[in-house]
């Protein structure tokens, strides 16, 4: 058995931020007031935001990326801003004409989380050209974007990936896994894929491995039937999940042969299913990010764009990050932490992602015992 291998990111990388509780002045993300006069604003405060989110199946987009920056953008502008938002559902086309829709609806700047990162690379320069500028939010695009506020996606992949090997405890290079990586359009799953496969090269059997159309589970659990074909189900050991969604189609697929016991699963997003999951056993980790903090650092970042305060924004996008057409792109990277059955309080309680209702509900008011998460 080969030792694990430390992650790369320094430790704060790694620890999570509880963001609803503190502010991002306070997390050191600014070294400026919100009404700071270092530059002659280019705009006022009515301002409109475009915001363009991917889909609809992920429960986080309409349940905390929307809300959270709308109501930051209304902070932010005593509340004279305002957020124009449209959501393509996992449909490129759809998305290419939203964009070009805020276009003519001449927002001063959009927030793009592309459905297809190549793709929407000419929309992306028509707004360059309309002077509208464009954030890349959460998911990389391809044009000449102005900045890009995510999380950081490769140590995604590690923590997903160091958490697995440590869920199958003693392991040798004979093990079999099965990878279930995410969509091959969005470049957030090849970021993951690398991160997971710097941990887990050399240390297991990949037996099978899937980029998984449009993250959808059930191609997840499609895929997954096929490789408990392949390999067995017996000689699967783990499973690689990039995310929670994917990670419910998995399972599906290995009770459906009738597996009560299963291997450590994966998972990312932190959704409640997966809370539930990891509550009861059946999911081992997911991947906890922390929404708020990146969804007020975008809108700090668009508002600071718009309204001319370059020392703000240049606070705010302290990294750097290369796209397969722009280099040293301004960039902010919010932390991530693996979330298990041991820090559940820790994270998504502390942070009011949920609450002890939500989670608690009569079907898992034993595990919530055990835990120690009843009222």
């Amino acid at each position: 058995m080969r030792p694990l291998r430390p992650l790369r990111r320094t430790a704060t990388a790694v620890a999570a931020a509880s963001t609803m509780t503190l502010s991002l002045a306070a997390c050191g993300a600014l070294g400026v007031t919100g009404d700071s006069t270092e530059a002659s604003p280019t705009k006022g405060n009515d301002i409109t935001v475009g915001l363009l989110l991917p889909e609809t199946a992920n429960t986080r987009y309409d349940k905390f990326d929307y809300p959270i920056i709308r109501n930051k953008v209304l902070e932010l502008t005593n509340k004279q801003g305002k957020v124009e938002y449209l959501n393509a559902d996992a449909d490129a086309s759809k998305q290419a004409e939203q964009l070009q829709q805020l276009i003519d609806n001449q927002v001063d700047v959009i927030l793009l989380d592309a459905v297809d990162a190549h793709a929407i690379a000419d929309g992306v320069q028509k707004a360059k050209d309309a002077g509208i500028p464009v954030i890349a939010y959460d998911r990389l695009a391809e044009g000449p974007i102005d900045a890009y506020v995510s999380f950081d996606n490769e140590l995604v992949g590690e923590v997903q990936g160091r958490s697995l090997l440590e869920a199958m405890g003693d392991i040798d290079s004979s093990d079999k896994i099965v990878m279930m990586n995410g969509s091959p359009t969005d470049p957030n799953a090849k970021q993951f894929k690398a991160g997971a496969l710097s941990e887990l090269n050399g240390t297991v059997d990949i037996a099978k491995s899937y980029d998984t159309k449009d993250w959808k589970p059930e191609n997840a659990q499609a895929n997954m039937a096929e490789a408990i074909k392949a390999i067995g189900v017996n000689n699967i050991k783990g499973v690689y999940a990039a995310n929670d969604g994917m990670a419910g189609g998995v399972i599906k697929a290995l009770e459906a042969v009738g597996v009560s016991e299963l291997p450590p699963i994966t998972g990312q997003d932190a959704e409640l299913d997966a809370v539930h999951r990891i509550m009861t056993g059946e999911q081992y980790m997911s991947v906890y990010k922390s929404y708020p903090q990146e969804a007020e650092s975008a809108a700090q970042m668009a508002v600071a764009k718009v309204q001319g305060k370059d020392i703000q924004f240049d606070s705010l996008a302290q990294d750097q990050v290369d796209s397969p057409t722009d280099k040293d792109i301004p960039a902010l990277l919010v932390p991530v932490v693996a979330l298990t059955k041991g820090n559940i309080k820790e994270t998504v309680l502390a942070d009011g992602i949920y609450d002890v209702s939500e989670i608690c509900t009569a079907e898992y008011k034993a595990a919530c015992s055990r835990l120690g998460l009843s009222k």
